[in-house]
């Protein structure tokens, strides 16, 4: 059975870098509060990892 993360977006991206925007929007977080269900690898980790201070991430 595959692992899966759910990813939320707790603080807003404004006033951070042009790649964290980008990192967050390509996990799919245009929101503040927005979550998403992602499957757990090391492409995702490694994204989650460099917005780490904005996202709550929770194993599934």
């Amino acid at each position: 059975m595959v692992k899966e993360l759910k990813i939320t977006l707790k603080k807003s991206v404004i006033g951070s870098t042009e790649k964290m925007r980008a990192t967050a929007t390509g996990l799919g977080l245009t929101k503040t509060n927005k979550t998403v269900v992602r499957k757990d690898t090391p492409e995702i980790r490694g994204m989650v990892s460099k917005v780490q201070h904005l996202v709550e991430v929770e194993e599934i």
